[in-house]
């Protein structure tokens, strides 16, 4: 790798930037770093360079980049902080003192995780540039995996999949989970990695590459007469997605049915639908497989339309429709999402509230695997949204349910909940809520506390605590009835 090649990259998203201060950052880095090398016996400095290069392709900023750069020199040389400040200013200088702050984070134990966490999510409260630093770092480490001894290398593979890689989810960088995924599935499950790779990549591939071409030869004439300008590529399945589908699924490879996928990059909103309709009009739709993500985004903001249809010799094929900017969202995330608001406004890199969330959660919970159960619930799960009556959207985790929906609407909805309205239909108080859903609580007035039974389905931490909040009070209640001169302790 060489500054010209990470210089170069950062041109093609950042055109009108002055990067006089990537050249100086190599420079100093290279000149702290001298001497200095790796495991696999190549100079220091490579690693770095290399971390540089991969936030460049997520579009990072170029204060984030030049911290790239520099960012093991306070912890590996005998370079200083306040040099960096003196000499590439305040911003570059909070960035790597962020990643500095951060350390080694390594998976060891439940205790630990704890704090690995706590640490993340307050840095990211901070600057969530701090994070895409971090992230690059590690995505370059596994890729050198092979250096270091095996018991070495599954520790790393499994705190990437414990820590790093739900984040990057989270944030909507899919680029960087996706190879930090299939890199740790690589390590930590070598003969299931290389039996799926065989699979996937040779036994599949003749049948996957005529199949796509079949579509192609079917569809772009028809796209073509509509007027649409276009790309079209496939989409390729990620081995470790694939394997856990298969575990979820309790199926065997030749029985995952959507390992074939599309990708139409159309210019705009409109074009999206009416390719959808025109591959609706080709191919009948398997129900039940339509997602609008973009009239509904994801909670990490990824946009883009999805359908599965029967295609040729009634093949199931996945399409997603969407325009360049939400395809760059959604390999790029909030870095990407970042590069398009700049373009119109000055920068903001503000974390998303669920991060906000996770610290609130931390601070009211001290036992370490209470916390971790609740952020995996509450966060790590994919996130849906959830319509009010009056057009409220409430962002809920995957599997909540209209209890945990009223709850989010207010404790007192949720306290007297006795039945539910989904989509105009009477729904059950224990049915999970899908995204997009219409929700309407209607509540028994006279009622005084939830029903402890809740405790069972409910999915997040606020229902949690308000159904335990109130079952206790009741409990108390119904004490004093009996004992009348009772009094509640302290």
């Amino acid at each position: 790798m060489t500054i010209e090649q990470i210089i170069k990259k950062f041109k093609e998203s950042h055109p009108d930037e002055d990067f006089s201060i990537l050249e100086k950052a190599y420079k100093f880095a290279e000149m702290a770093h001298e001497g200095q090398t790796r495991k696999s016996g190549e100079p220091y400095i490579q690693h770095p360079l290399h971390t540089a290069f991969l936030l460049a392709e997520i579009k990072a900023d170029l204060s984030t980049v030049t911290a790239g750069i520099l960012h093991d020199v306070p912890e590996d040389t005998n370079h200083s902080l306040e040099e960096i400040k003196e000499i590439f200013g305040t911003d570059v200088y909070n960035l790597v003192k962020g990643v500095t702050k951060l350390g080694k984070i390594k998976y060891r134990g439940i205790e630990r995780y704890r704090e690995n966490l706590k640490k993340m999510f307050l840095a990211m409260t901070n600057d969530l540039r701090v994070i895409f630093i971090k992230f690059c770092d590690r995505l370059h480490n596994l890729r050198t995996l092979e250096n270091l001894p095996p018991e070495k290398q599954k520790r790393i593979a499994q705190e990437t999949l414990e820590i790093y890689a739900p984040i990057a989810g989270l944030l909507g960088i899919g680029r960087l989970k996706w190879q930090m995924e299939d890199l740790c599935f690589k390590y930590l499950y070598p003969d299931q990695y290389h039996e799926l790779e065989y699979k996937y990549e040779v036994e599949k591939r003749v049948e996957r590459n005529r199949f796509f071409q079949k579509i192609k030869n079917i569809l772009i004439p028809k796209l073509e007469e509509a007027g649409i300008k276009f790309e079209i590529e496939a989409r390729f399945k990620h081995l470790y997605s694939i394997y856990n589908k298969m575990q979820e699924k309790d199926k065997q490879f030749d029985e995952i049915y959507d390992i074939f996928g599309l990708r139409l990059i159309v210019e705009t909103v409109n074009d999206c639908y009416k390719t959808l309709g025109i591959i609706h009009a080709l191919w009948r739709p398997k129900p039940n497989r339509f997602k609008d993500y973009i009239a509904v985004p994801k909670p990490n903001g990824y946009r883009s339309l999805h359908t599965t249809v029967f295609g040729p010799e009634g093949t199931l094929a996945e399409f997603q429709i969407r325009t360049k900017e939400m395809h760059e969202e959604s390999i790029y995330g909030l870095a990407a999402h970042w590069y398009y608001k700049s373009k119109k406004e000055a920068g903001n890199y503000q974390s998303p509230a669920w991060v906000k969330e996770i610290v609130e959660i931390q601070k009211e919970i001290t036992n370490t695997t209470e916390l971790v159960t609740n952020i995996k619930m509450d966060v790590f799960r994919d996130r849906i949204f959830i319509f009010s009556p009056k057009g409220d959207v409430f962002e809920l985790p995957e599997g909540a349910t209209p209890i945990d929906f009223a709850y989010a609407v207010h404790s007192n909805i949720g306290n007297k909940a006795a039945r539910v309205i989904i989509n105009d239909k009477l729904g059950r108080l224990d049915q999970e809520l899908k995204n997009g859903d219409l929700v309407e609580i209607i509540i028994e007035k006279n009622r005084e506390y939830p029903n402890r039974d809740w405790l069972k389905f409910v999915k997040t931490k606020r229902a949690r605590d308000r159904i335990k909040q109130f079952a206790k009070k009741s409990t108390f209640d119904n004490i004093k009835r009996f004992l009348p001169g009772i009094k509640k302790s302290s």
